[in-house]
This record gives C-alpha cells, structure tokens and sequence, in this order.
C-alpha cells in the first residue's frame, strides 16, 4: 500500500549543500568501508554483510519515517556507501570480475532499475518520491549506483592508469560540464540529476582512496579512522549549521 505525504517528499531538496555533503558522504563510505574490510581485517564479505544489515535497518526506518529527517536520510545514504565499497572490492576482486567487468555489470543494472521504475510510476524524479513504491525504486536505484561507483572509481584510477588524484579530476570535469548542462542547456534536470548522483560516488571513490592509501601507491597514507572521523564531523556540521528542507511534491 503506497503512502503519500502531502506537499512534500522524504528526501532533500537539492542544493548546494546536498551535494557537498553528498561527495563527503560517498567519500567517507570509501574510507569507512575500507578501515572495516582492510585495517580491521574483517575482509570484503563479512563487512558487506554487516553493513547490509545497516543498510536494510536504515532504509525500513527511512521508508517508516513520517516525513523528511535529514539525520536518519543521510545515515541511510552513508550506510548504501559503505555496502557499496565493500560489496564492489568483493565482486571486483574476491570473486576475480574485475573493475571492468564489475562496471559493466553494475551500470547494467542501475540503467535497468531506472528503467523500470520509469516504465512502473512514469518518472523517476526525485519530486515524485511520495509512495513506499517509490521510496524502494529510489533506495534501490542509489544502491546500485553506490557500487557502481567504487568499481568505477578503481578501475579509472588503477586499470587506466589515471591514478587518485587523476581519477578525481575527471569526475570533477564530467561533474563540472553537468553543471554547464544545467545552467545552458535544454537536458531534462532530472536526467542531470541522476548523471551527478552517480559521478558523485567514483569521485568520492577516488578521493577516498587518495586520502588513505600509501603514498607508494599515489595516496597520501592517512589513517582510515582519522579521515572517515573528519568526513563525519563535517557531514554532522553541514547537517546542524544549514537547515535542509524536504523537496517539494510534483504537482
């Protein structure tokens, strides 16, 4: 049975802010999937499990919620981030896909939940988010998208050569030209929107990456607990110091 709230949706309206702690919220799930599956030694398989079960927590009580909470809709966001990383490092190098074969997978079924929830209730603008059938699209879409881009993130950065701080240069220039579509184009803004949901999570990836792997490797070596507890408090400082209002309802 659908639900609808009047006059606005449970997600955040899109603004600046929502993208900046957007990008730190898919960097953080980089570094925090990371400090679980490698410095605490649990492996790939075992964090993905547990923060599966983080995730599934997070979005039953993010579908239960009477309205907008940004506090509970940006866990749910980390915890799809963080399952993303380690369910992406599983596929791409437990079970031997590899990041091209890992993205082409993945992309194919983020291109076919989009699809799908197109064809089921007509858009998939995030306006249009007022129905638990909507929500499990929506929750379901970012899923996919999460993991895409940790295998796309690596396999820009380690199979083609580009490296972190490459790799994070043309997500911000494909990001940047998305921004030039919205200002001066004709493209459907909630075609845009999805295009820069989904870079915002490589770049995260990359720069993720960038912040904690040995310098050997391009990284600048720092500790998976420091930069994830830095990521966290400015999330948290976003989230108290500028309010976030729920988007509005289509009409």
């Amino acid at each position: 049975m659908n639900r609808t709230v009047a006059g606005s949706t449970k997600v955040p309206e899109v603004t600046l802010m929502f993208w900046l702690v957007k990008i730190a919220a898919t960097t953080l799930g980089e570094t925090g999937g990371d400090a679980v599956s490698m410095s605490m030694h649990l492996g790939y398989l075992l964090s993905t499990g547990i923060f599966g079960a983080v995730f599934l927590v997070s979005v039953l009580a993010q579908m239960s919620a009477a309205g907008f909470k940004p506090w509970l809709y940006w866990t749910t966001i980390v915890a799809t981030t963080t399952v993303g990383t380690t369910l992406a490092d599983f596929a791409d190098r437990s079970l031997g896909i590899g990041y091209a074969g890992g993205s082409a997978l993945l992309l194919a079924l983020l291109a076919s939940s989009l699809l799908v929830w197109h064809r089921t209730l007509g858009t998939v603008s995030i306006r249009s988010i007022t129905s638990r059938s909507a929500e499990l699209f929506y929750w379901l879409t970012i899923m996919f998208s999460q993991t895409l881009g940790t295998a796309l993130g690596d396999w820009t950065a380690d199979s083609a050569g580009l490296g972190y701080a490459g790799g994070a240069m043309v997500f911000s220039l494909l990001l940047a030209l998305v921004l030039a579509a919205y200002w001066w184009s004709t493209v459907s803004h909630t075609i845009l929107f999805w295009t820069a949901f989904i870079l915002t999570r490589p770049l995260g990836a990359v720069v993720g990456d960038f912040l904690d792997k040995p310098q050997a490797a391009g990284g600048l070596a720092l500790s998976r607990y420091t930069a994830s507890a830095v990521l966290f408090l400015f999330m948290a400082a976003c989230i108290l110091i500028f309010r976030q209002r729920a988007a509005k309802q289509a009409h």
